[in-house]
């Protein structure tokens, strides 16, 4: 037996796998290639071919599921139509993994470089291009991706998990919150929200569901035991208690009601959604009235629309909101 013969076997094998990945790397809606390159291509890979075995091959990979045109354009030359991800897809892909406060530059890089693989080489240059991640606001918290893997573990299993919490201090430097203790919860849920990754999970001791930035979350261990805190999950409506909150933090729950000029009707629908409370008051200004978490972060998002908004009631969130601004005020 020739010895070189079992290789050039094993290579013609792989013949319709490589000019399937030839085409999905070279061959676009505006570029093509022609049967003579694909056929150099594939000697190249020690592959031999010929033009009538390149067309049987072509109408193998269509009867796939692969979209491949031959092209007029492009002196008959092939090309991939269309693909799993269209690009437009794929940009808004790349712009969520770019534009996420809670992925590291490191780990966008690695996975925008992963996302343009579904298109062209033309076509991920391009996209290439547009990509400016130095400079953004990124979390350097490496270990993001085994956190949010070993939380979905931990629910799978349905079992707690134990870590530990951090904050930065002014030297830029991570702080473990309470001496580095460890806290225990049974986690539940990992959401999104205001561009950070929260970890929703029942705090035994505390009796209540809790958030936990999960770019602040450092070694995180699952645990044998089972969780709990389930009924509380269940009767707990996340859309919404994602309108009652600011930020993520916690508050006292009170139905609210505000005086707003008109121009800020779409402001209250796109913050306390469609089902909002709303009634005109005066040719001017309307009342929302809406179930809020009162929180400082509740009182900033207030701050921010200025006078054009006023809490009508209840009086005891009234004065809360006075102290609130009153304080800002005494720092200037």
């Amino acid at each position: 037996m020739n010895g070189g013969y079992m290789p050039k076997s094993e290579n013609q094998k792989q013949k319709l796998l490589h000019i399937a990945q030839y085409l999905m790397e070279n061959t676009d809606e505006n570029h093509a290639v022609s049967t003579p390159q694909l056929i150099e291509y594939l000697n190249a890979q020690g592959i031999k071919a010929e033009r009538k075995s390149i067309y049987n091959d072509i109408d193998t990979l269509n009867d796939f599921g692969m979209d491949i045109i031959r092209s007029e354009e492009h002196r008959g030359g092939y090309m991939l139509a269309s693909r799993p991800f269209e690009l437009a897809e794929v940009k808004l892909l790349v712009d969520l993994v770019q534009s996420s406060k809670f992925i590291t530059e490191k780990k966008s890089r690695e996975l925008i470089g992963k996302l343009e693989t579904l298109t062209s080489k033309y076509e991920a240059k391009a996209m290439h291009r547009q990509v400016e991640i130095v400079g953004r606001s990124k979390t350097h918290n490496e270990t993001i991706y085994y956190n949010v893997d070993m939380v979905h573990t931990a629910i799978h299993k349905n079992v707690k998990i134990r870590f530990r919490y951090f904050d930065w201090d002014i030297n830029k430097k991570m702080q473990l919150r309470h001496e580095g203790a460890w806290y225990e919860v049974s986690p539940w849920r990992l959401t999104w929200d205001d561009e950070n990754y929260y970890l929703m999970a029942f705090d035994e001791k505390a009796g209540e569901i809790r958030f936990y930035r999960v770019d602040k979350i450092v070694d995180i261990t699952i645990t044998d035991e089972e969780r709990v805190g389930k009924e509380t999950f269940e009767n707990m409506d996340m859309a919404e208690f994602s309108k009652k909150t600011f930020g993520m933090f916690a508050g006292t729950e009170k139905t609210v009601r505000l005086r707003c000029e008109n121009s800020l009707a779409g402001v209250i629908i796109d913050t306390f959604g469609t089902d909002v409370s709303i009634r005109p008051d005066g040719d001017t200004h309307f009342i929302a009235r809406t179930e809020v978490l009162v929180s400082a972060q509740f009182f900033g998002w207030l701050t921010g629309l200025g006078s054009r908004v006023e809490i009508v009631s209840p009086d005891e969130v009234r004065e809360e909101y006075r102290e609130y601004v009153m304080d800002i005020i005494s720092k200037y």
